[in-house]
């Protein structure tokens, strides 16, 4: 990349307010240092991270590298045998653990976030090195008792000696309390001492250590403390090499992690750089660009020598450039206007005209600068579906550039660049001049331009130029691959509108505005008669053209927002329809789970009936069995009075298609359509492809349609499935025969209601029982078809 046209383009200001948006100062270099790839494969893939990012941060709220610090010189340091402090501990530990927080946030998502797991790879959690620090240092850096066992039996001593010596200097304070100035243990390099009045130096034997400034205080350690004083004293000297001791076996561990340390910081920096273009992006109010094949490298033809045979932009692929309703990123929003601006199929060059301050530069820059964006992985200030193609280079000659020290003017700058830019540019570049040719006599920069023009559209270099010259207007029109295009002027209120025209010229509307600013009329008049018939009707002819495009304009802002309402009173409608759809499923839902209650609790009572009648039975009482005969046909009465309700079916709008998301009412899940043949479906539910009938689904969200006629002959409705599909598998082990019993019917209920094909249940071995009985059990149930070991 060209770094004096990015510094041109003004990327490095971008990049500032990027910066802004990172956690740390990792995070911020990274921002700061970012630079443009011409790599499309690279270029997609930041573009996918930026665009993940914006997803994570709008489904998992805030989401950051909080806490995490650039270590990097700490570790290096351990690495090459160095103690660390503290704080450089605690450090290391905070930033491991952001980046464990972040890693497993990510990964818990991976399928959402292919490239931003890819990313969080490089982040380690080392549990070992973080349990190390936690039980050597507390929140506030300090060495924790428990870091050693020398250092618990160390501090414990230090503890003593320490309350042996204020105990003993307490008793010399009130032995000489009218010696002191004050009642007070104080300390005087690094020993405890009293203050004894000067005037009763001597009553208190000691070694002093100090006088107040007034010289009536001396600051005495007595000598019965002297001893207690240097006990206090060795503990302290044992704890510190202790703690030295410590720090280095800790710092040793952080150096021998070194390699995994370091590839963690580079990881969140990564990450948290991505995070902040996320963050810039929503800022902004950003699209990601549709990324379009740069034109393909080819060696440049030979200069044509008319301007007719300019060439049709050869190699140029479609999609170059086609930015919609762009806008640059430095200006305020709420002031900026948006611009349109496409190099189309087979166009090589855009040529803009108009006054001065229409926008000319503002749209050049536009332009480059978002490339620029884009292949630095930065969403751009662009509506949806704007594409860019990645440039090996972005080239750009753009304001004044005169430099008094190498004797260069305004146009010898300009062709200095130009000479630059031929010599370096290629079809996959991007070339922005401004003003093109300006500086010198119009003639020749006329010539100059329309020359230096004729060699990049011949060569395929795709170009945007800001002129004033008549004449670039006119080759424009003429030349195969170039197209004209215009800053808007409001005729009305003599005013630039800031937007790009393609395909129209632009006018200098120099007239109109000297008349707007008072010009005397004799003037005016005089200057209108000196200009040619041709182009006095060109210019009304532009003016009509531009009150056409803006009439043209309103009619498709008015439509424009006509049909958002429309879509929006259709969204309301459909949700509305959806909302009533959800509201009467439920009450169905309600109605079949009240019948199968119903249900289940007559046949806890037939079973009930059913071991009377076994005892009844074993006891032969007679009169018992006709009793629960009575009772047992009473409950089949019930049982065939109470069907469950079949289910209310609607129709669908229309009949499910491939992508759609469906509901198999059988066994109450969703899947995907991922086929349609006939009047069966494929499903993806999951890892698994299930075939269904149309009449067995239903769509998701669908609005609600006109059902059809129903047949005048009643179809048979399947048993209301169970909402919740009881599972394929029923595991009886360790329960005894009796309750094996009871789950085990429940269990074949609810999977005939929900539609199982088979299931599988498991009894384990044991004394063989309870496998005898379930097996007995399965082979004379009538809802079973076939009983098969596993």
């Amino acid at each position: 990349m060209d770094s004096k046209s990015i510094r041109t383009l003004e990327l490095p200001l971008v990049l500032a307010r990027l910066a802004d948006f990172t956690s740390f100062s990792a995070g911020r270099a990274r921002a700061l240092e970012s630079l443009p790839s011409s790599e499309i494969e690279t270029v997609a893939h930041w573009q996918r991270q930026t665009t993940e990012a914006r997803r994570l941060l709008a489904t998992r709220g805030e989401v950051s590298v909080g806490g995490a610090r650039d270590v990097r010189a700490a570790v290096t340091a351990a690495a090459r045998g160095s103690t660390l402090q503290p704080e450089d501990l605690l450090a290391i530990r905070q930033t491991v653990v952001a980046g464990r927080t972040l890693g497993r946030l990510i990964r818990r998502a991976g399928e959402e976030y292919p490239a931003l797991t890819l990313e969080a790879a490089g982040l380690h959690e080392m549990p070992e090195l973080i349990d190390a620090i936690d039980r050597t240092l507390d929140d506030d850096g300090e060495v924790r008792d428990g870091a050693s066992e020398r250092l618990a039996a160390i501090r414990v001593e230090l503890r003593r000696a320490h309350d042996r010596l204020l105990g003993r200097l307490q008793r010399v304070l009130s032995e000489h309390a009218s010696h002191l100035q004050e009642q007070i243990i104080t300390q005087r390099e690094g020993r405890y001492v009293v203050p004894l009045r000067a005037e009763f130096k001597g009553r208190v034997r000691g070694i002093v250590h100090d006088q107040s400034a007034s010289g009536a205080t001396l600051f005495v350690e007595p000598l019965v403390t002297v001893e207690l004083n240097n006990r206090w004293k060795e503990q302290q000297l044992l704890e510190k090499e202790e703690i030295r001791r410590i720090l280095a076996e800790l710092s040793s561990q952080v150096g021998r992690a070194a390699e995994a340390l370091q590839a963690t910081v580079t990881a969140l920096a990564e990450l948290d750089l991505i995070l902040a273009r996320a963050r810039y992006a929503d800022a902004i109010g950003a699209n990601e660009p549709v990324l379009a094949a740069a034109p393909p490298a080819q060696t440049p033809p030979h200069a044509r020598p008319a301007d007719a045979q300019a060439g049709s932009a050869a190699g140029l692929a479609p999609g170059t450039l086609g930015l919609i309703a762009a806008r640059h990123p430095l200006l305020d929003p709420a002031s900026v206007v948006p611009i349109d601006l496409e190099l189309q199929p087979g166009v090589g060059a855009i040529v803009i005209t108009g006054p001065n301050t229409g926008g000319k530069t503002v749209a050049l820059k536009t332009a480059g600068l978002l490339a620029l964006m884009c292949q630095c992985g930065l969403h751009v200030p662009a509506a949806s579906g704007s594409s860019l193609a990645v440039f090996d280079s972005v080239f750009a000659d753009i304001g004044d550039e005169q430099s008094i020290q190498q004797s260069l003017s305004t146009f010898s700058s300009h062709i200095t660049q130009v000479i630059r830019i031929l010599e370096r540019a290629t079809p996959r570049s991007l070339v922005i001049l401004d003003e093109l040719g300006a500086g010198t006599d119009p003639t020749e920069g006329s010539a100059l331009a329309r020359a230096i023009l004729i060699r990049l559209v011949s060569s395929g270099i795709p170009t945007l130029v800001a002129t004033h010259y008549p004449e670039l207007k006119a080759f424009a029109h003429a030349t195969p691959g170039v197209v004209n295009a215009s800053v808007e002027f409001d005729p009305r209120t003599l005013l630039p509108t800031y937007r790009i025209a393609l395909g129209v010229p632009g006018q200098s509307n120099a007239l109109a505005i000297a008349a707007r600013l008072g010009l005397a009329d004799e003037i005016l008049d005089r200057a209108r008669s000196m200009i040619s018939p041709e182009d006095m009707a060109a210019s009304r002819l532009l003016e009509q053209i531009q009150r056409d495009r803006e009439a043209v304009r309103t009619e498709r802002s008015q439509a424009a927002a006509a049909r958002r309402e429309a879509s929006e009173t259709e969204t309301k409608l459909s949700r509305r329809l959806a909302r009533i759809e959800d509201e009467r499923q439920a009450l169905i839902d309600a109605a079949r789970d009240e019948a199968q209650r119903e249900v289940q609790a007559l046949r806890e009572e037939l079973r009930g009936l059913r071991r009377r009648a076994h005892e009844a039975v074993a006891q032969g009482g007679p009169d018992t069995l006709r009793s629960i005969e009575s009772e047992a046909k009473a409950l089949d009465d019930r049982l065939e009075a109470k069907p469950a309700p079949a289910p209310f079916e609607t129709a669908p709008a229309r009949r499910p298609r491939v992508g759609d998301t469906v509901h198999l009412r059988s066994v109450g899940i969703q899947g995907k359509v991922v086929a349609v043949s006939g009047e069966n479906l494929e499903l993806m539910v999951g890892a698994l492809r299930v075939r269904a009938e149309f009449g067995d689904v239903a769509l998701r969200e669908a609005p609600a349609a006109t059902p059809p006629a129903r047949s005048s002959t009643p179809t048979p409705t399947p048993p209301a499935p169970d909402r919740r599909p009881p599972g394929m598998e029923l595991n009886l082990r360790g329960l005894t025969v009796e309750e094996a019993l009871v789950d085990l019917e429940r269990y074949l209920d609810s999977a005939f209601l929900s539609r199982l094909p088979f299931v599988r249940i498991i009894h384990g071995k044991g004394t063989g029982r309870l496998r005898t009985a379930i097996r007995e059990a399965l082979r004379a149930h009538s809802l079973v078809a076939s009983v098969q070991e596993a």
